[in-house]
């Protein structure tokens, strides 16, 4: 199944989501196959693996961290190779002064936002269309 392509047609239906919760970035060096099952995200790095984790989790577990985040989900199936639409949510919310990050599943863009910018980005992400 393919993703969208159109920007025009990604915007209009992006559908931000948002994840109940607190969600916590943190990066060991040979995380356990317990916390990776836990974690909602991995990413493997040069430095280590980073597991995007729900923050009580991380709590439990004694793990460290230093940003504290909501997690949005566009619903709208992206293409991988679809053009400008990281571009367009990320522009829109600097210009309201929240930063992002983001990570890219085979179906949908994941945005992490802290905490407190998570009601504005989720009012913004919902404007683009």
């Amino acid at each position: 199944m393919s993703g969208e392509n159109n920007l025009s047609v990604l915007l209009h239906h992006a559908c931000p989501e948002h994840h109940p919760g607190k969600y916590v970035f943190s990066t060991l060096d040979s995380p356990s196959a317990e916390l990776r099952e836990l974690s909602v995200m991995t990413m493997h790095e040069e430095e280590g693996v980073t597991l995007i984790l729900p923050q009580q989790i991380a709590d439990q577990y004694e793990i460290g961290y230093e940003y504290v985040a909501s997690w949005i989900t566009l619903k709208i199936h992206s293409a991988l190779a679809a053009v400008g639409l990281t571009a367009a949510f990320s522009r829109a919310l600097a210009e309201r002064g929240i930063s992002c990050n983001v990570v890219a599943g085979y179906y949908h863009d994941h945005i992490f936002v802290a905490v407190g910018d998570a009601e504005t980005a989720m009012k913004t992400l919902s404007s683009l269309g």
